[in-house]
């Protein structure tokens, strides 16, 4: 998969969807799989449009909701779906003040050469949110609009699936992401306290604008064709004074060197929340009970599993 931003090279002609697919869950695929399929049979390459920052970060960051997932990771979901290109367009004051119009005809015709879009039910665009379904109708290429993916008679969205991870309910979060819910980075060097207190980590600074969760939980991550289980702390590090986000991993039984590795770590149980410990001392023990935690969760029938959250 290609991934343009601005300045845009023309593409090829193209069918196209927007949106910020935050999460990128199975409402999400359901629309990606649609526009895939007839981007074939039109001939065309599959584009998906997305914004970085997502707009709400940009119009009202102190109220902006949690970020599903970074920029990295919607990449990696959309190029596993088989879409040809993710165009990433930067949302500032530019971008906010084009108007639909122009939103069209820069963007969608002369850059993108649209000739099938695609849009959610709900979907609006534009300087003061004018651009929508009817709008689009007026230009010279098909539009369709796609509702809403239901399950069990509820609406699949981003906002209920940030609400499941934020009421810890992570064992329900396949059933609308399909997979559980995960994280991935790059692992850089931390300060190395883990190995100080016999628990090395692979620590992934995280670039969220605010996270959906924070905590400590029973994880795995597939490292060199092997699924390893573990025990993360998601957050900050307030006992040493880090306030940025971090997701820092010990892996039970591994002993490899990850420095420089991108990996994926799936949440599976959250154990307990971030504290601030009186000492390096302290935080020990309580990462032992933490291991120890993991370790019965992961020991748990998957029956009781799915029941505990």
């Amino acid at each position: 998969m290609r991934i343009s931003r601005l300045p845009l090279q023309a593409l090829p002609a193209a069918a196209v969807t927007i949106g910020s697919f935050d999460g990128v869950h199975l409402g999400h695929q359901q629309v990606i799989r649609r526009l895939i399929e007839q981007a074939r049979l039109r001939a065309l390459v599959s584009v998906v449009v997305t914004f970085e920052p997502q707009p709400r970060e940009f119009l009202t960051p102190g109220d902006a909701p949690a970020r599903l997932t970074s920029l990295s990771d919607k990449a990696r979901r959309l190029a596993h779906l088989g879409v040809d290109h993710l165009v990433v367009l930067p949302f500032n004051a530019a971008l906010r003040s084009l108007s639909a119009q122009a939103f069209v005809e820069q963007i969608l015709q002369d850059k993108l050469s649209t000739r099938w879009l695609q849009i959610g039910d709900d979907f609006h665009f534009g300087a003061d949110r004018a651009g929508n379904f009817e709008f689009l109708q007026h230009f010279d290429f098909e539009v369709t609009d796609l509702p809403s993916l239901c399950v069990e008679g509820q609406r699949i969205s981003s906002t209920q699936l940030r609400d499941l991870i934020a009421q810890h309910q992570l064992t329900a979060v396949p059933g609308l992401l399909g997979e559980p819910y995960t994280l991935s980075g790059r692992v850089i060097y931390g300060r190395q306290l883990g190995r100080t207190i016999g628990v090395p980590t692979a620590n992934l600074l995280l670039a969220h604008h605010r996270l959906a969760t924070e905590g400590v939980f029973a994880v795995t991550a597939v490292i060199a064709g092997r699924v390893l289980q573990g025990v993360a702390n998601l957050g900050t590090k307030p006992t040493v004074g880090d306030s940025r986000y971090w997701l820092e991993v010990h892996f039970f039984d591994f002993d490899g060197v990850l420095y420089g590795h991108r990996i994926s770590v799936q949440l599976h149980k959250r154990l307990r929340g971030i504290e601030t410990f009186a000492s390096l001392d302290a935080l020990k023990i309580q990462i032992q009970h933490d291991m120890q935690a993991a370790h019965a969760w992961f020991a748990q029938p998957m029956e009781v599993k799915r029941t505990d959250d």
